[in-house]
């Protein structure tokens, strides 16, 4: 878990390293069994989505920024987690529709969240989405947050205990059904 500047050559049908600079070690990750999972976790999902020789800008400096907030602070591993989830989709095309429901586009009374429907949906259209997950103003409001804002100030907010169960929720839920595949984070030991 280090990011640093390498300097490559090719020759035929490999790469040679020839020099390395060391940018950022992540040292707290390495002294701390729960850091070290999430960290790994978040790797893999990353190498999933991305292809060598792939302009992934925004992806790297999201990475980058949810390994520092992993590594220096002390939020919880499931926020921080579900921030990268939602922000990941949105880069890689699957941001949801946060404005206003996704059925009858009513910009009020938001209170479900549909996988079904890649979005918002109202109280009187979420009765009829049986998948449609529960969500609180704050979550709605933390949902529009996460897609918008810069990676660097991503992580700047908290959520109180039942919206970041709600989110935690939707961003598994949504992430797992937009990448076709179940992520769970593994167990170190």
């Amino acid at each position: 878990m280090a990011f640093g500047e390498y300097i490559l050559y090719k020759s035929q049908d490999t790469y040679s390293m020839n020099s390395c600079d060391t940018i950022e070690m992540f040292y707290n990750i390495r002294t701390d069994l729960d850091k070290l999972k999430y960290a790994m976790h978040i790797t893999k999902i990353i190498q999933d989505v991305t292809n060598e020789n792939e302009n992934s800008y925004k992806i790297l400096q999201l990475f980058l920024n949810t390994l520092y907030m992993i590594s220096e602070t002390d939020k919880d591993m499931d926020f921080i987690l579900s921030i990268f989830k939602i922000k990941l989709l949105t880069f890689l095309g699957f941001k949801p529709r946060l404005e206003e429901c996704t059925n009858c586009k009513e910009k009020e009374n938001i209170t479900h969240f549909s996988i079904k429907d890649n979005g918002v949906k109202c109280n009187n259209c979420a009765t009829q989405d049986k998948g449609a997950i529960s969500i609180t103003p704050s979550t709605w409001i933390a949902l529009k947050y996460i897609t918008s804002a810069p990676s660097k100030k991503l992580f700047n907010f908290n959520l109180k205990d039942e919206s970041l169960r709600e989110l935690k929720l939707l961003s598994t839920v949504y992430f797992n059904e937009k990448l076709e595949k179940e992520y769970k984070i593994e167990e170190l030991w």
